[in-house]
């Protein structure tokens, strides 16, 4: 455990515990109620997030029927930057940047800003800046918002210290359940990265908020619910919501299989994250204060890049869905790798609001594909499961976090066979990555962000 966790664990101490467990005890309705209303609100800002943002993309690639791309794409590029930007700088600068290295400085003593002003500003910065071409991900700012709704909430009940800072890291990882339909995930989440801890009152109220998120979104997400798969449907109830049903096979020989996938995608999201933080560094040494006009250059730059890009690169969600059904070859498997790599990279470098755990699973998905066609022609045989251990292993190396990044390649499918395959690849792909660097992308992050004073504002 390295010396941040062991920090918050002993901020966990037993006085701690004595302190939440009084709450408990004379203000309990109180505290419940909390919590299930932090649960509505990281679930309702999440709804509204993903939302909002794919009535963007769909807005941006209606235009591009009728407008050559070469015109809409920098021009809605650069817009959105310049909207976004704009909300962050005069607003709220705390909601910048991808939304969990905030919580954790948070969570680390860190004077990072709370509130439901930044959770409102970095839903509309975020919806904007990820709606007009930023190659990112919805779940860092989710973690954001459902743990400024947290942190409100608790103010509100004058809580002690102690459960604010449960509440808050429970608030974060129902972001994460909210946006990925994954309580278990969520809570893992909230206990492996946030809390680093597992004393059972701790596990009770982070499970209560996580597996209260997803209901709600489920709830909120009714009105649309006869195209999918699962969720909640008035008149049938909670049901399971399966995004992928893929075959899923595993054999004795898969397990060397899944073992060489994980020392490759550990390998490969190591330089992910040595590029993405390099990229950030070299925008906070360019552009020092000047946000705004980082977001416009990135956007333009990036809309610029996707431009000469064939449709199927013009939507995130597209691609995953195309290497996930198969419809990939290595050529193209390769490419989306490639060009992923560099534009969320570009993206981050311009401190847009946007989260990097969806271009992870894309990218750990076309390492997985890849890595299946190639071994495939060699020897005839490929486990059915490298596309979702590919994605599950990437998010592993990356954040550091390989039970979380398990169930959330597991709530893809809901499949329980599904999840021998994943823990070996995932821990696998973290072991690899960790004898590079035993910090994850978001502990490097906020280093670089508080060296740069983009945490404490």
């Amino acid at each position: 455990m390295n010396n941040s966790s062991i920090s918050i664990s002993n901020q966990i101490s037993k006085g701690s515990i004595q302190s939440i467990r009084n709450l408990l005890k004379h203000r309990w309705f109180t505290v419940i109620f909390a919590i299930i209303l932090t649960g509505l609100g990281a679930a309702l800002t999440g709804v509204l997030f993903k939302a909002g943002i794919h009535t963007l993309e769909d807005y941006r690639l209606e235009l591009l029927k009728y407008f050559p791309r070469w015109l809409i794409l920098p021009l809605l590029g650069s817009l959105g930057g310049f909207i976004s930007g704009t909300l962050i700088s005069k607003l709220a600068p705390a909601a910048g940047g991808s939304g969990v290295s905030q919580i954790m400085a948070y969570l680390r003593h860190k004077a990072v800003p709370m509130g439901l002003k930044v959770g409102l500003v970095k839903l509309f910065a975020g919806i904007i800046a990820i709606g007009s071409g930023f190659p990112l991900g919805p779940e860092g700012p989710a973690v954001q918002m459902g743990g400024s709704v947290a942190w409100q909430m608790a103010r509100w009940l004058k809580a002690p210290r102690a459960f604010r800072r449960v509440i808050v890291a429970a608030g974060g990882g129902a972001g994460i359940a909210a946006i990925f339909s994954a309580p278990i995930g969520g809570f893992i989440y909230a206990i492996e990265e946030l809390l680093n801890s597992a004393k059972p009152i701790i596990l009770l109220l982070v499970v209560i908020t996580t597996f209260s998120a997803d209901s709600w979104a489920d709830i909120l997400q009714a009105t649309g619910i006869d195209q999918k798969a699962g969720g909640f449907i008035s008149n049938i109830g909670f049901q399971v919501e399966r995004q992928y049903s893929p075959e899923v096979q595993f054999l004795p020989l898969d397990l060397l299989y899944l073992i060489g996938l994980g020392i490759i995608v550990g390998i490969l999201a190591e330089f992910y994250c040595i590029y993405v933080l390099k990229m950030q560094m070299k925008g906070n040494i360019w552009f020092k204060g000047k946000l705004r006009t980082r977001m416009v250059i990135s956007g333009l730059l990036l809309g610029s890049i996707y431009s000469f890009l064939p449709e199927t690169f013009h939507n995130l969600d597209g691609l995953q869905q195309i290497i996930v059904n198969g419809e990939s070859d290595i050529k193209l498997g390769i490419s989306i790798f490639i060009i992923l790599f560099v534009t969320s990279g570009l993206a981050v470098a311009s401190g847009a609001p946007g989260g990097l755990f969806f271009p992870m699973l894309i990218l750990g998905s076309a390492i997985g594909l890849t890595s299946g066609i190639c071994i495939e022609h060699l020897t005839g045989h490929v486990p059915s499961t490298f596309t979702f251990a590919g994605m599950g292993g990437f998010v592993a190396a990356c954040s550091r976090t390989p039970l979380t990044a398990m169930f959330l390649a597991f709530a893809l499918t809901k499949d329980l066979l599904i999840l021998k395959p994943l823990l070996i690849t995932c821990i696998t792909a973290f072991l690899v990555a960790r004898l590079f660097n035993e910090h994850s992308i978001y502990h490097r992050q906020i280093q670089i962000e508080l060296k740069n004073g983009e945490i404490i504002k």
